[in-house]
């Protein structure tokens, strides 16, 4: 799209912007079932609204307002943890832009702004998550200086008697 779009204000959330944001994090939710989220969308919407409602009033809610509509959210929080580390990490817990605004450099504010957050917030570092098959995702935010930090794995627990040939043979 070119360049003349409207860009949208980025700002921390209001309490009256929770029920639209629930409902964008729902549509994120969705979306990351594409690649094997396990998080069931509307299921956890009540959970999430209140969620939203404390990075609300931790001032880590900011959303993407354009004329008078929510186009994009992200929400961030310091990391608190209960051992004492060498860096104070923030934590961006979710990033969305709805898909008819994506490409305009949206996703890249709501981004920027978090960070801006955090580092106001005495963090030195912003850690974030992504599904492992989520390629444009993992791009994008390669693209932003972000470096794999930490890898989760998973494997089914149900079928682990087919797949475990390795005692079989090692013994």
């Amino acid at each position: 799209m070119p360049h003349n779009d409207p860009q949208p204000t980025i700002e921390l959330a209001s309490r009256d912007d929770l029920d639209a944001l629930a409902e964008l994090w729902v549509r994120l939710a969705a979306d990351q079932r594409r690649h094997d989220s396990a998080v069931r969308p509307e299921s956890n919407r009540e959970a999430m609204r209140e969620t939203l409602g404390a990075y609300l009033v931790n001032d880590g809610l900011l959303v993407a307002r354009l004329d008078d509509a929510i186009v994009g959210f992200a929400s961030v929080s310091i990391e608190r943890g209960t051992l004492e580390l060498d860096t104070t990490r923030g934590l961006l817990s979710n990033i969305y832009v709805e898909p008819a605004y994506r490409n305009r450099g949206i996703g890249t504010a709501l981004l920027e702004a978090a960070e801006e957050s955090l580092v106001q917030r005495g963090a030195d570092a912003m850690l974030l998550e992504v599904m492992a098959d989520n390629e444009s995702a993992r791009r994008f935010y390669r693209r932003k200086g972000y470096d794999e930090f930490r890898v989760t794995m998973e494997r089914s627990l149900a079928d682990r008697k087919e797949n475990d040939t390795h005692s079989k043979e090692d013994g």
